[in-house]
């Protein structure tokens, strides 16, 4: 029986393939569902029942009257597509939202109004639809995109950073990846010479 050390080079080519042909097969699979499921929904008789599916936004409850926090954190769940926030962060996104735009909340409870009278339009295609009719609420979606998931707010030279850790790019790749800013070891670790070369 051999003995395989923790930094043995050979252990992780073998197990660093499989699991990439795994991931690999895993990502195709779902790609495929989504590809059969957004082709063939709502045509009749489409296969396995996937003419049930409903229009983006269909299942989801009215957003509550208004601009404030809770119209804002309900419109945020409708563009991102999850299903909650943390609170503390969605209250500083809100606030700085709405310092850094006079109009940001006439701009929510209008968004939220457009998506309830505009239920198939699927979240992504948002900004698009709105830009040809109503650019200041395309700009709006494109500015809680921008805060939820890169972090930031405003323009240069006045842009706010409201979450770094726990901006929503980051969630994709949280299993895998460090946060880019954090240091793995000594500082200007990377300039010394590696021990095996």
């Amino acid at each position: 029986m051999t003995d395989v050390r923790e930094n043995d080079t050979s252990a992780r080519h073998v197990t660093a393939p499989q699991s990439a042909r795994r991931r690999a097969l895993v990502l195709c699979a779902f790609a495929g569902a989504a590809a059969l499921a957004f082709t063939t929904a709502g045509r009749p008789g489409a296969p396995y029942g996937l003419s049930a599916i409903s229009p983006a936004f269909a299942d989801t409850p009215d957003a509550p009257q208004g601009g404030g926090l809770d119209a804002f954190l309900a419109l945020s769940q409708r563009l991102t597509g999850r299903s909650s926030f943390d609170p503390v962060l969605g209250r500083r996104v809100y606030d700085t939202l709405q310092k850094s735009d006079s109009a940001f909340t006439q701009n929510v409870a209008a968004l939220n109004t457009w998506l309830q009278g505009h239920g198939g339009v699927p979240s992504d295609t948002v900004t698009q639809a709105l830009q040809a009719d109503q650019p200041p609420l395309a700009k709006a979606v494109g500015a809680i995109m921008r805060a939820w998931y890169l972090g930031l707010v405003g323009d240069a030279p006045h842009v706010q950073v409201v979450a770094y850790e726990r901006a929503l790019m980051f969630d994709p790749v949280k299993d895998v990846l460090t946060i880019p800013s954090y240091c793995l070891d000594a500082p200007f670790y990377w300039t010394q010479k590696p021990e095996h070369v």
